[in-house]
C-alpha cells in the first residue's frame, strides 16, 4: 500500500542509527512489525493464578536443556 506521511526529522534519524536501516521506508516497515508482534503478545499478568505447574517441574533443569547444542 503506497501512502503519504510525516514523520518527525529527529525520530527517523535516531530510527536509522539504532536500526541500521537504509531507509526511512524499511524504518516504518521494522516499527510497524516490532509494533504488531508487541501487541500480539499475551499479557502475561492475566495469566497469574490461572496457570499451574506440576510440583516436580524443574525449569533450571529446562534451561540447562535449552543450552545444550547438542
Amino acid at each position: 500500500m503506497r501512502t503519504n506521511i510525516v514523520l518527525d526529522d529527529e525520530l527517523i534519524s535516531d530510527a536509522l542509527a539504532l536500526t541500521g536501516a537504509a531507509s526511512k521506508r524499511e524504518v516504518v516497515h521494522i516499527a510497524l512489525k516490532e509494533l504488531v508482534h508487541r501487541r500480539k503478545k499475551k499479557d502475561l499478568t492475566k495469566l497469574f493464578g490461572r496457570v499451574r505447574l506440576r510440583d516436580d517441574f524443574d525449569h533450571k533443569g529446562l534451561r540447562e536443556i535449552r543450552r545444550d547444542p547438542g
